[in-house]
């Protein structure tokens, strides 16, 4: 019998962070969930979380890899990211593009585009750095060998002209074009959903089953594979959030609490737990959907694509997002100092990112530099590093908590000259 894709291996190691952060709009106090503050604290700490996830599974090869969501489920971090980035970018920048003159919010949301794109050059060229440092001075051209840093040495000319028009993307590192191009498109698809959701949804849709049964996706070049997470599928997430986030911000739900949903939810997560988990489930499972390719079920059902986003996977995490947003444990837990650490990242989602990416690949070098030198894997080498790298990006999320606060502590001073609107 044909051995099938196993959802355990189709997850990849790249997890997209949210980039578009609620603080950003004046106008973003909506979440029923939020805090006297006016923030949903609950988007902070699920996306903090993510980011943890994100750098533990971006140095692959240690055990603290095996706890990470990717091992419970279909998702991972990458489907929560997305569907809360659009969650985010409804609730920062709709209230703008609700009503006349509409352009000021369309250009602060292609602001946030450039920034991304930016800060995607700059991770890009750090990688390069530290995989061309580990062939020069650590004596190893493994790392130049995987992820797309290949064409570097074959085709050097052809990565100049695919890096900076974002066709040509590292692993670890081809997450932040997807957002580009989403927030790209981000004001007409908020302006359509403001008026037309089912209209938006319905595009949306389309598209995602077009790209899941024809393939049909982005170039790249050098090299005409097509984009790792392919954005026509991935965007129904991205259109997901972003309904989600105006029904927020109208104070209602997308989706209704009711007990047959939750239950459904459940049996779902529960489902896709014990097919991971339990070999026996595991085997019957596949081989039914072995069994259904056969019969001409489309790989869209049959398949756990990451890149293509199938069935299997965007029903996992719709079904997780649904049960976070109606546990009130969650809800009344979410503001509470033990998430604290968790919130601060999730708030500083890029540069944090960004400096967590950065750290994954010095990770990953020091790893082999220590294999290299005659080592074994070293559970407490390994644990050092993760933690090293984990405390370093809340501590980077934290100084710059700490220096947005400043002013606001200055204003309160007698003859202090700031204003309260800055």
């Amino acid at each position: 019998m044909p051995r099938w894709p196993w959802p355990e291996v189709m997850h990849a190691p790249v997890s997209p962070p949210v980039f578009v952060s609620v603080a950003e709009s004046p106008d973003s106090r909506v979440a029923p969930a939020a805090a006297a503050t006016g923030r949903d604290h609950r988007i902070d700490v699920i996306r903090g979380l993510a980011l943890a996830m994100i750098f533990i599974n971006h140095v692959p090869g240690t055990v603290f890899g095996q706890l990470t969501s990717r091992n419970f489920g279909f998702s991972d971090a990458a489907e929560a990211f997305v569907l809360l980035a659009g969650i985010s970018a409804a609730l920062a920048y709709g209230p703008r593009l609700a009503a006349a003159p509409r352009w000021p919010g369309v250009a602060r949301i292609w602001a946030r585009a450039w920034t991304l794109y930016l800060v995607h050059l700059l991770i890009s060229l750090v990688a390069i750095g530290i995989v061309a440092a580990m062939a020069v001075w650590g004596g190893s051209t493994r790392m130049l060998s995987m992820d797309n840093f290949a064409p570097l040495l074959h085709d050097p000319l052809g990565v100049y002209i695919g890096l900076p028009t974002m066709l040509h993307q590292f692993g670890y590192v081809n997450i932040l074009p997807l957002y580009v191009l989403f927030m790209l498109v981000a004001p007409a698809a908020i302006w359509l959903g403001l008026r037309r959701p089912a209209w938006l949804l319905a595009v949306s849709v389309g598209l995602w089953v077009l790209a899941g049964t024809t393939r049909v996706n982005l170039l790249t070049f050098p090299g005409l594979n097509g984009w790792f997470l392919n954005p026509l599928a991935w965007q129904l997430l991205f259109v997901v959030g972003l309904l989600i986030g105006l029904r927020l911000k109208a104070r209602s739900r997308l989706v209704p609490v009711h007990p047959a949903l939750v239950t459904l939810a459940l049996g779902y997560v529960a489902l896709a737990l014990l097919w991971i988990k339990v070999p026996a489930v595991h085997e019957v499972a596949n081989t039914a959907m072995v069994w259904l390719s056969q019969q001409g079920a489309p790989r869209l059902v049959t398949h756990f694509d990451k890149g293509h986003l199938e069935v299997s996977r965007l029903l996992h995490i719709l079904a997780l997002a649904y049960l976070l947003s109606v546990w009130p444990w969650f809800r009344r837990s979410a503001p509470a100092w033990a998430f604290r650490p968790l919130a601060i990242m999730g708030r500083q989602a890029l540069p944090v990112f960004a400096l967590g990416t950065i750290l994954a690949f010095m990770a990953r070098a020091m790893r082999e530099l220590w294999l290299l030198n005659g080592n074994l894997p070293s559970l407490t080498f390994d644990f050092v590093v993760i933690a090293s790298g984990l405390m370093l990006q809340l501590g980077f999320g934290a100084l710059r908590e700490y220096a947005k606060n400043v002013p606001t502590r200055r204003e309160v001073e007698p003859g202090s000259g700031d204003s309260l609107d800055r």
